[in-house]
């Protein structure tokens, strides 16, 4: 925090309640707006259980090409959450403190998004019971050699952990929301809070449990999304049957994730009046972590593009052009436009600090990640045999229902920051204490 500028306790309780506590008329339309999205995309899933999965554009041979994309899409996401909240938390990293509450709020709402995609691939959602490994009369259990299993156990493992530990890492502040509040409210929050004093030996348990559950969370990033990059790489597909895919995936999560929180914190910094508490040195060494990923990232693309080029191989050839010419080659050029060549230009300071450049480099370098996905699936027209090569279209359905999620995201997140602090209070005055 600026020196020049102290900032005392009390104003870090006040400033972080006033962004609960208080309604403005464009939260109040934002609300409704990703609201009435939501219920359109209801709508349209409604039509396609309605009608059969045929008004999803589904067809051979790219079977829920925006389906799958954005499924990968939204599991990627939720792994910037837990970068800052578990990671850098072990590696002693002070400066994720202001950040890592939305980035917590981020992973749990992202996986619920990402949830919904498995029942949506069923079609026949009413069956979706037999995706889960419970005990039952006949003695039948899920086929686990089915990638929809495996994605199931991998997104409900990574929500279950990731929601208890956003929850348990803001009991303290939820604590200080019952003390400043009144009625219900204070007996609603003083539940949550579970009777939270603030005593040592409180605050002991707590950093010892909070430790041990972030080393936990870390074990599962890797893990979650490997498994997401098994439902390509167990497949003898062209251009999916490949070693790298898993580092490649989790690189590519945590990229996505961490400009998916630069989006949020840029808009959560002007629109609550939080510039004080999340600074532009905050946003400088986030642009910089992100940066850093990306060259993680754009160095195993090249392992996974480079051998198949020069190794000649016909089939996989054949993917590739597809990628750089062919049915895939719109989303190949926008990942490699906003997700390949973008990010450079965060090496200077001068862009990373400037907040107009990195929300909306932010944004497009999250638009070529979902490209870039979505791009993976459509390689599945271009197969071994010819005969066997298509095409792909997108209907309103599809559309209507993959907007929806993102429209859902937006919804929740703005109900989460009017019912839950979205900065760390404590952590923040931990900083305060430790800056002076």
């Amino acid at each position: 925090m600026a020196s020049n500028h102290p900032i005392s306790f009390s104003d870090v309780n006040r400033d972080v309640l006033r962004t609960m506590f208080r309604l403005s008329p464009l939260y109040v339309l934002a609300v409704l707006v990703t609201g009435g999205l939501v219920a359109w995309g209801g709508y349209a899933w409604s039509v396609q259980i309605d009608y059969g999965m045929g008004m999803s554009g589904k067809r051979h041979p790219a079977m829920w090409f925006l389906y799958i994309g954005t499924f990968v899409f939204w599991i990627g996401v939720s792994h910037a959450g837990t970068l800052l909240s578990a990671i850098l938390h072990l590696l002693k990293v002070k400066w994720r403190k202001p950040l890592y509450r939305i980035a917590e709020a981020m992973t749990s709402i992202s996986l619920l998004c990402a949830a919904i995609y498995p029942l949506i691939h069923l079609g026949r959602v009413w069956k979706f019971y037999w995706l889960l490994p419970y005990p039952n009369q006949r003695e039948l259990w899920p086929n686990y050699r089915s990638p929809l299993a495996w994605d199931t156990v991998a997104v409900s493992s990574y929500l279950v952990g990731s929601s208890i530990f956003l929850y348990f890492g803001m009991i303290p502040d939820l604590a200080i929301v019952r003390d400043n509040s009144k009625g219900i409210k204070r007996t609603i929050y003083g539940i949550l809070a579970l009777g939270w004093k603030g005593t040592n030996r409180e605050w002991y348990v707590f950093q010892k449990a909070y430790t041990i559950y972030a080393c936990f969370l870390t074990a599962i990033v890797p893990t979650v999304h490997g498994i997401v990059s098994w439902d390509f790489a167990m497949s003898i597909q062209p251009g999916w049957h490949s070693t790298v895919f898993a580092p490649y995936f989790v690189s590519g999560a945590i990229f996505s994730g961490v400009a998916f929180v630069i989006t949020l914190l840029i808009l959560m910094r002007k629109f609550f009046k939080l510039k004080h508490l999340v600074t532009d040195d905050h946003m400088d060494k986030l642009a910089l972590l992100m940066f850093g990923i990306y060259l993680i990232w754009f160095y195993l693309s090249l392992m996974e593009v480079l051998p198949e080029w020069f190794a000649g191989d016909p089939f996989h050839k054949n993917v590739l052009e597809s990628r750089f010419w062919g049915p895939a080659s719109q989303h190949f050029w926008v990942m490699f436009v906003t997700a390949g060549i973008l990010p450079l230009f965060l090496i200077s300071r001068r862009f990373r600090r400037s907040m107009p450049f990195l929300f909306v480099s932010s944004i497009l370098i999250n638009l070529g990640m979902w490209a870039e996905r979505v791009m993976i699936v459509i390689s599945t027209t271009r197969s071994f045999i010819p005969a066997s090569w298509g095409d792909i279209q997108a209907t309103w359905v599809d559309s209507s229902i993959v907007i929806g999620t993102f429209a859902m995201f937006g919804f929740l997140m703005l109900i989460f920051c009017k019912l839950f602090p979205s900065v760390s209070m404590y952590e923040v005055k931990e900083e305060i204490h430790e800056s002076e």
